[in-house]
């Protein structure tokens, strides 16, 4: 057989659309997609192991003593300004201030809850304050403000 060379073979501009093959204008993409899979699980093996665990050394836990509620000792002052201490009113600033350095011995320090009654003198609660700061007692508790917190 000969080949043909076209003598009598139509032009190209002479085709007829049913005559022509239709032209593929899609691209492959099956070697992309071959491609990114080989990627893909090179990067998969190439990846390490990742752990989800910390190892840490934690302390091993000791049973601490419950705390011990701190010592409380209630300085009151009446209408008249005398100045109780647990209940029992003290004769004079003297008899406070030996009270307040006893307290400021003792460790853990005594909280020292101060209640004063609105009638009384502000000079006996500014002694009790003043008193307790000389001596270092710091833990100091100002009690029957409710009314002035409105």
């Amino acid at each position: 057989m000969q080949p043909h060379l076209g003598l009598n073979t139509p032009s190209m501009a002479s085709l007829t659309p049913a005559d022509e093959d239709e032209l593929m204008m899609d691209i492959n993409t099956t070697p992309l997609i071959d491609v990114m899979l080989v990627l893909l699980i090179m990067l998969i093996i190439t990846i390490p192991v990742q752990l989800h665990a910390v190892n840490l050394d934690m302390p091993v836990a000791k049973t601490a003593p419950p705390p011990t509620p701190p010592l409380v000792v209630r300085i009151d002052i009446d209408a008249n300004s005398v100045i109780s201490w647990n209940g029992q009113a003290l004769p004079d600033q003297a008899a406070l201030q030996v009270q307040l350095r006893q307290a400021a011995l003792l460790q853990p320090q005594p909280e020292l809850h101060i209640r004063s009654h609105p009638q009384a003198k502000y000079a006996a609660a500014a002694a009790v304050l003043a008193g307790a700061q000389r001596q270092g007692l710091n833990k100091l508790g100002i009690l029957g403000t409710e009314p002035l917190g409105n």
